[in-house]
């Protein structure tokens, strides 16, 4: 007879049998909590923190949690952060908008009111420490499919020459067949001009004059009274204006060329404001003369602002319109012609130019103004530059000026397809502008192609690279949780720490007066691997600590006293603490980012002469090496480990008084 198992021994071996295939099914469970517990001990560890650094969250109060599209240090040390309505439709129309204040000194908050929808405009740092804020939102976009009325643009003529017409928002235009079409913002179009004509008689002799009235011409976005398609025209036409009579009526009438039921993007806006760090408050200027929505705000040597590309007052790329903010006059006037896409990354090099990298956030066909180059403003002239391998993925790249600005070297690193493109490229290059005839050259590679990348200069001349995504917008759960160093004179990358948050689309990354590395937003598609879960805009706010700030603090330079401001040229004297430890200088002008696009920050040499307990620092006197403005004022040991940063103006050396000879001559 065989053995045959007693009850009890059943009961034993399946219970065994069940713990070891709980064990079993819970193991991967097990072993990540086995290894986020390993993680957290290793990074936390002294060791790794003087190789790596570390990262940590800002504790946010609620009410402050914004949809931080736009990130600006100011000379006070605070950071601004500017969501306008945030890429959310209630936001816009509630008309809520949103800026917050943050003082990384105490980790304190404050609102700010917002009077516009500065979502997705420019900004640019003035010289004397206000932040130009200019453009932003007049419409959110309509997708293909939603659109239930015809519209696009209406230019709106007026060919009297003795008075501008207003037009409101809600205005009607008829068409000659009797369709009806509706403004849906203001519009004023300015007065006729009168020309001067001369004629001259068969004999050559010249004729009386003649006067010629030249109609002015605006803008305006219209939709459809109805619904459906009998809004939709192919046919140029004249619109008569309603509501006006007698010679208004003649003067003043729209023209059309085609009304459809297209995808419908977002509009700009023209309005400007100076953001006042010390009363925290917008302060509004002249509007621009286009709409702008994606623009770029460039700085130039004599502190003028160039405004670049955006989506205008009916939703085109504008056509090559640019123009100068003049923060003397707070006006605007007509700047040179030529068409980016945009959002696109420009550069003032030494000697005034700008370089324009190919990077860019966007609008734009494939084929139109994608090439990178040097721009002229003076002669209006744009040199090509070549050599850029991945020429097709430098949407959503990410552009920097290396340390220092005097080396006039500018890298590219990754970058995506145009649009909802799958495509990214671990593609780094550096082109140098002191070459005669300068082209990009590759660099060493990043870890893995990567979209909307971070890079921040930081006063060891490093580059600081953190996050981005390796798809559209982080899609299929594409975000990269690491971050690595980037060392202009050995061409390498090193691995830093990994952030605990994810950014892609509409992130920000900016260096802080006391060497670390602050990070904002993040604006994902989808919230899973799968795509079907929507994502949610990245409130947490997360801080980097370089290795450099885990050194022997009792080592660590220290600047003291000193003047607030130096004149192009000039020299100032700090008191120093371990002054014979310090072997470099560097003015870092403060960082005003969006969308990937930083063309504010810039890392300036300066002359250095120690004592025992002072340093003098010499500024360069080229204002388009050092454009003027306030930076801060870092110094660095021989290990790189730099000081807390001195706030420092930087102005134009004033110019010498006429003097008067011994004949009476002034020279």
């Amino acid at each position: 007879m065989g053995y045959r198992p007693s009850k009890q021994f059943k009961k034993t071996l399946l219970g065994a049998g069940a713990a070891v295939l709980l064990v079993a099914l819970n193991a991967p469970a097990v072993l990540s909590f086995a290894e986020g517990r390993y993680h957290s001990y290793k990074i936390g560890q002294s060791s790794y923190r003087i190789q790596y650094g570390s990262w940590g969250l800002i504790g946010l109060p609620e009410e402050y949690r914004i949809n931080a599209m736009h990130a600006a240090l100011l000379h006070t040390g605070k950071v601004l952060l500017i969501a306008g309505s945030g890429n959310n439709q209630q936001n816009f129309d509630k008309g809520t908008f949103s800026t917050i204040l943050w003082d990384p000194k105490d980790d304190t908050f404050k609102k700010i009111p917002t009077p516009e929808d500065f979502f997705c405009s420019g900004h640019s740092q003035l010289p004397d420490g206000t932040l130009l804020v200019a453009g932003g939102t007049a419409r959110y976009e309509v997708l293909d499919g939603k659109v239930t009325r015809a519209g696009g643009g209406m230019r709106v003529k007026n060919e009297s020459p003795d008075q501008a017409v207003k037009l409101p928002k809600g205005t009607v235009f008829r068409s000659p067949s009797g369709v009806e079409y509706v403004s849906k913002f203001d519009v004023t179009v300015p007065k006729a001009t009168r020309q001067f004509e001369v004629t001259y008689g068969r004999g050559g002799q010249m004729m009386p004059w003649k006067t010629k009235v030249v109609a002015a011409e605006a803008r305006v976005f219209v939709e459809a009274a109805e619904e459906g398609a009998g809004g939709l025209t192919t046919q140029a036409a004249q619109y008569e204006v309603v509501g006006l009579t007698g010679k208004d009526a003649r003067n003043v009438y729209g023209l059309a060329e085609r009304l459809s039921a297209d995808k419908q993007d977002f509009q700009g806006i023209k309005s400007a404001y100076e953001f006042d760090p010390k009363a925290e408050k917008y302060v509004p200027v002249d509007p621009m003369r286009d709409a702008r929505w994606y623009p770029t705000l460039v700085g130039l040597a004599d502190g003028r602002v160039l405004a670049v590309s955006g989506l205008n007052d009916v939703g085109d790329v504008v056509p090559g319109d640019n123009e100068y903010y003049d923060p003397r006059t707070k006006k605007w006037a007509k700047g040179p012609f030529h068409y980016f896409p945009t959002y696109p990354a420009l550069f003032l090099t030494q000697g005034g130019k700008l370089l324009y990298t190919g990077s860019n956030a966007g609008y734009g066909p494939k084929d139109k103004g994608r090439e990178p180059g040097l721009w002229d403003l003076k002669t209006n002239r744009f040199h090509k530059l070549a050599g850029l391998a991945d020429p097709d993925q430098l949407e959503t790249s990410s552009s920097v000026l290396l340390p220092p600005a005097q080396d006039q070297k500018v890298m590219v690193l990754g970058g995506g397809g145009v649009g909802e493109s799958r495509l990214a490229t671990a593609r780094t290059a550096v082109v140098d502008l002191k070459e005669d005839n300068p082209v990009f050259r590759s660099t060493a590679r990043l870890p893995q192609g990567v979209r909307y990348l971070s890079s921040v200069l930081l006063p060891d001349d490093s580059v600081f690279t953190t996050g981005g995504s390796a798809d559209y917008r982080g899609r299929g759960a594409s975000d990269i949780h690491k971050a690595q160093f980037y060392y202009p004179r050995t061409d390498t990358f090193v691995s830093a720490a990994s952030p605990t948050v994810g950014r892609n689309y509409h992130s920000e990354a900016l260096l802080l007066p006391d060497g670390r590395v602050a990070t904002f937003g993040s604006d994902p598609l989808f919230a899973d691997k799968d795509n079907t879960k929507l994502g949610k805009f990245e409130h947490r706010l997360e801080v980097y600590t370089p290795p450099y700030l885990y050194r022997d603090a009792a080592l660590r330079p220290a600047l003291g006293e000193g003047p607030e401001e130096i004149v192009l040229g000039g020299r100032a004297t700090f008191g120093a603490v371990r002054a014979e430890r310090i072997q470099r200088a560097r003015l870092m002008r403060p960082s005003a980012v969006t969308h990937t696009t930083d063309v504010e920050q810039r890392s300036v040499e300066l002359g250095l002469k120690k004592t025992a307990g002072s340093v003098t620092v010499t500024v360069p006197a080229d204002p388009t090496l050092v454009p003027p403005g306030w930076y801060m004022l870092f110094v660095t040991d021989a290990d790189g480990t730099p000081s807390v940063a001195k706030w420092v103006r930087v102005r134009e050396a004033p110019k010498a008084a006429p003097r008067e000879s011994r004949d009476g001559w002034m020279s």
